[in-house]
């Protein structure tokens, strides 16, 4: 009797329960320079993963602080490790559609040099402060767009990547989900200007772009106000950036530079999380470094909107003309820009710092 009730109970909960819950699941596609282990680049995706009421449709991956195949395997691993191996993996573009490591090198003998490069560095990283970076990742060596280290320091991932590449599985997504998925683009958008570029329809099928890159004026060290203008997830491929902002998106939200430098993961922070026993904390624990938390801004900013104190709407684009502002952030207020199609879009400019970090705790420590 006791067992007839209970299956009659859950079998109501479902009927009732389950489908108002997936229709209040928000979508989002996930497309990430997954540098790993940790880092902002991995950090930004699991928070996401950790998130309720959000269906991640998939990752999508791109060449970036690190190459693809590599960006792949870590995170192939990080979900494995975290308990998310039902998420899917898609590669998608290697090398940048016109910019390339022979063309920055000759940029650098002209206009300066450029300290950081992502995949093409053949040196360790330093901080704003001139310490160098102690994550796992940065171990000084070059590798070819199609070495990946063996072993990983995380160890090798058992979970394989889809065979679909990434732009193709984007637009398939917006056509099987219409106006419902947001594209997280939190490294390069050369997987997005891409989709743009097979798909005319794919932009305005989406929900809404948000991004992390640019920079406008941040306050930074000196050593950066030189190239205060140069990010690098803009900086590594200008022409896609180009061709992503300009599509018919519905709505635009950047987190620039300029308040991402406002945050920072810290010891304190990780040792509050390294006290749980969840697979995201000792994930975390044993792999995360004190840094900006760039892409995890951009990343909870979408989850709470409520966490952004301050924003503005502003023309953006990028200097694409192969010359010293090569890559640069462009942007004008209203009534300024030139009307070559540049697109206005929402730039975070403040937050709630205090409510930010302790979200950053809570979702890794769950």
């Amino acid at each position: 009797m006791i067992r007839r009730t209970l299956f009659f109970s859950m079998f109501f909960l479902c009927l009732f329960v389950s489908p108002s819950a997936a229709q209040s699941s928000r979508k989002i596609i996930l497309d990430q320079d997954a540098r790993g282990p940790a880092t902002t680049d991995q950090q930004s995706m699991l928070l996401v993963l950790q998130s309720p009421k959000i269906d991640v449709l998939g990752i999508t991956i791109v060449s970036g602080d690190q190459w693809r195949d590599e960006e792949v395997a870590h995170t192939l691993r990080m979900l494995e490790l975290t308990g998310h191996s039902g998420v899917k993996v898609y590669p998608g573009a290697v090398l940048p559609l016109i910019n390339s490591k022979d063309e920055i090198a000759r940029w650098e003998q002209l206009y300066g040099k450029v300290t950081y490069q992502g995949a093409w560095n053949q040196h360790k990283i330093r901080s704003a402060n001139g310490s160098e970076l102690t994550g796992a990742w940065n171990s000084g060596q070059y590798r070819g767009p199609f070495e990946v280290p063996n072993p990983l320091p995380e160890g090798n991932p058992t979970l394989k990547p889809e065979s679909e590449d990434a732009a193709h599985f984007l637009i398939r997504m917006v056509h099987q989900y219409p106006n419902q998925v947001t594209i997280y683009a939190g490294g390069p958008l050369t997987n997005l200007a891409q989709a743009v570029s097979l798909d005319p329809h794919f932009a305005e099928l989406a929900q809404e772009l948000v991004v992390m890159g640019g920079s406008i004026s941040p306050d930074v060290p000196m050593s950066w106000r030189q190239a205060n203008r140069r990010e690098f997830n803009f900086w590594w491929d200008p022409e896609a950036v180009h061709i992503t902002l300009r599509a018919p998106w519905k709505k635009i939200t950047v987190t620039t530079v300029d308040i991402s430098v406002k945050t920072r993961f810290t010891k304190a922070m990780i040792d509050q999380i390294a006290k749980s026993k969840s697979p995201s904390a000792q994930y975390i624990a044993k792999w995360a470094d004190e840094e900006y938390l760039w892409d995890e801004l951009a990343a909870l900013a979408w989850l709470d909107p409520s966490l952004i104190t301050n924003q503005e709407s502003i023309y953006l684009d990028i200097d694409i003309s192969h010359t010293a502002g090569y890559g640069n952030t462009l942007v004008w207020t209203e009534g300024n820009q030139p009307g070559l199609g540049e697109r206005l879009v929402l730039i975070q400019t403040d937050l709630d710092l205090p409510r930010f970090n302790q979200m950053i705790v809570d979702l890794f420590s769950r």
